[in-house]
């Protein structure tokens, strides 16, 4: 066991305020704390701090100005792109100004609708510059999304860019934000609108105001000094009742946890270059995108495009070689999508990977079957992890910066420093190692995981009510003998079958083992004998398999590992799985329409025309 790991850890339970405490050394404060956690307030609550100067300004005054900060690769336009530290500097205070003149400032909300443009990441920076509180919005979300943010949050400005680009498509966005605004009951000062040369939007007058004009007058402004407890952003993510819950997280305890995590999870040092393959619109993306890399004073890669077909499934790689990357963290459905296209992994041999040392996965599990082949493709460590939007960095992972090198395919790993992990039943009390209960972390929640839900405390407070002293993480799974922990799927995803409990997770890290399965979904559908029963979805790779052949080649798989009880009777086929713009399939959706009911089209959906195969599977209106 790696001793550094295991000190790390030991002293973060044993005193933990003195353990964050010393971590808090790793950035700048305008007022140093001296406290750790305040009840009803949050961590380092007597501090004062910027969360931008942390990022930008005290990099440049260290002398590296000249150092790549933001590398921008677009494939889809081909445009590239360096910014150093010291340009990076003159772009966010300047973006902060044009804010300003608006009348932006501390406490203020901004939503911004944008793609993955280095403006998008001057915008979030500039208001983090000024203590206003940044809100992204997905960019090419349903207008009555963004309509509820809106509502939800009451932005006194909106940014947005005209157009995004998604894969060969160009989506307009004026358009969707005319219709949120218009169904919105808030009403908002200004739309601030960044023309692209791909689809230029038509203006508003008065509202609109056009990025460019008003960049070119402002006049850059110095960072404002927040309290370590105040917001720094609301990122919503999805709610069980249709209501986005706001997810509010604080300057302090945020920065903190970025810094340590850049160093002990991804052992990323200042000057080298950190690539999340991700967007700014999902957590990974404020995280390890726009604030963590810079944080830790290395190079960050806003990268827009896909893993294949922009232009093929070596784009991946191509970027990892040309601009020198050390750590690269995407998702595995990414990985499955480059494995579908180049299975020999021809590209990756053709390419090579550069300097790259460390691949790290996260957004859904990663089944055994893909990390394998990552690593054999690769010759690097494959590490999956495990975190929430509500946490906001990792929770399990192996921590690679603090020389602990131990991995199992299945597992996203051990807890990391800062979080208390136990296994508990219906009732509360704690499962015998191995056996599958209800996830939960003891209370207090490290630095940098949420402080509250934006105007929403019955809906935080709930996190915390079904099993006193912990956060209920809504996802099932267990911690094995040697403690590497198993997260594996939501709550819901623990399935009863005639009084089984059965984790759809297990039988889909059997079915995505089977050599002809490229990628896979099960899920529990209802059923009048034994309760619910698993239903398998699956894409084939290329090759001609035959359809029933196949399907009955995995059942027989699932049973043979997991006995009859597995009660695996229905396997399909299929084109493609439905999922999120962030790679995550939609797996309650596929719920719904197997069990018959009708559903709407997800607004997060990233291929909306998958979904009438499986309306027409189970003769589901749309």
């Amino acid at each position: 066991m790696s001793g550094g790991y295991t000190d790390a850890y030991r002293a973060s339970m044993a005193d933990g305020e003195a353990f964050w405490l010393e971590a808090a050394r790793l950035i700048d404060w305008e007022r140093t704390p001296a406290t750790g956690w305040s009840e009803g307030a949050g961590w380092f609550a007597d501090g004062t701090i910027n969360t931008c100067h942390n990022a930008i300004d005290r990099h440049v005054a260290a002398g590296r100005g000249s150092q790549a900060a933001v590398i921008y690769e677009s494939p889809v336009t081909g445009t590239r792109r360096t910014y150093t530290y010291a340009e990076l500097l003159e772009r966010v205070a300047r973006t902060a100004g044009m804010l300003a003149g608006l009348g932006v400032g501390k406490g203020d909300r901004v939503v911004i609708y944008m793609p993955m443009i280095p403006e998008t990441l001057f915008a979030m920076l500039a208001c983090a510059r000024i203590g206003a509180v940044h809100s992204v919005v997905f960019g090419g979300f349903a207008a009555p999304e963004l309509a509820k943010r809106i509502d939800d949050a009451k932005p006194r400005l909106v940014l947005i860019a005209s157009c995004g680009i998604e894969g060969q498509r160009v989506i307009a966005y004026k358009p969707l934000v005319d219709h949120a605004l218009e169904l919105a009951r808030h009403r908002v000062e200004h739309v601030v609108l960044f023309q692209r040369a791909q689809a230029e939007a038509e203006m508003t007058l008065p509202r609109d105001l056009d990025w460019t004009e008003l960049f070119g007058a402002a006049e850059p402004v110095a960072c404002v000094p927040v309290a370590a407890t105040d917001p720094l952003y609301i990122l919503y993510t999805s709610g069980t009742t249709g209501t986005p819950k706001g997810v509010v997280r604080q300057n302090g305890g945020h920065a903190v946890a970025l810094a340590w995590s850049m160093a002990n999870i991804y052992g990323a040092k200042p000057g080298e270059t950190f690539w999340a393959a991700s967007d700014v619109g999902w957590v990974v993306g404020h995280s390890y995108i726009a604030y963590g890399p810079l944080i830790a004073g290395c190079a960050t890669l806003l990268f827009e495009g896909k893993p294949v077909g922009t232009p093929d499934a070596g784009t991946f790689w191509r970027t990892i070689d040309t601009h020198r990357v050390d750590i690269f963290f995407t998702a595995p459905t990414a990985i499955r999508a480059i494995r579908k296209e180049d299975p020999q992994g021809d590209c990756i041999a053709d390419i090579g990977t550069g300097r790259l040392r460390a691949l790290f996965l996260a957004g859904e599990r990663a089944d055994p079957d893909t990390i394998h082949w990552a690593e054999r493709q690769l010759g690097v460590p494959v590490v999956d992890h495990w975190w929430q939007t509500e946490l906001g960095w990792p929770a399990v992972a192996t921590c690679l910066g603090l020389g602990d090198e131990r991995r199992q395919a299945g597992s996203a790993g051990f807890p990391v420093p800062g979080y208390a992990f136990d296994v508990l039943d219906e009732g509360g009390r704690p499962v015998a190692p191995g056996a599958t209960g209800n996830v939960v972390m003891k209370t207090p929640l490290p630095p940098g995981c949420y402080s509250s839900l934006w105007n929403n405390p019955a809906g935080y407070a709930k996190s915390f009510e079904a099993y006193p002293g912990y956060y209920e993480t809504g996802d099932a799974g267990h911690i094995d003998a040697d403690g590497f922990v198993h997260i594996m799927g939501r709550t819901d995803d623990i399935i009863n079958v005639a009084g089984h409990r059965l984790s759809t997770g297990q039988m889909e890290q059997i079915v995505a083992c089977h050599p002809a399965i490229a990628e896979c979904a099960v899920i529990g559908v209802d059923d009048a004998l034994k309760g619910m029963i698993p239903m398998a979805f699956a894409v084939a790779r290329a090759g001609g398999h035959d359809d029933a052949s196949l399907a009955r080649a995995v059942i027989a798989a699932v049973r043979d590992e997991l006995g009859p009880v597995a009660a695996l009777r229905d396997v399909h086929i299929v084109d493609a799985l439905p999922k999120t713009r962030s790679g995550k399939i939609l797996r309650a959706t596929l719920r719904r329409i197997a069990n018959g009911e009708r559903v709407e089209t997800p607004p997060t959906i990233e291929n909306p025309d998958v979904l009438h195969q499986y309306r027409a599977l189970f003769a589901v209106p749309a």
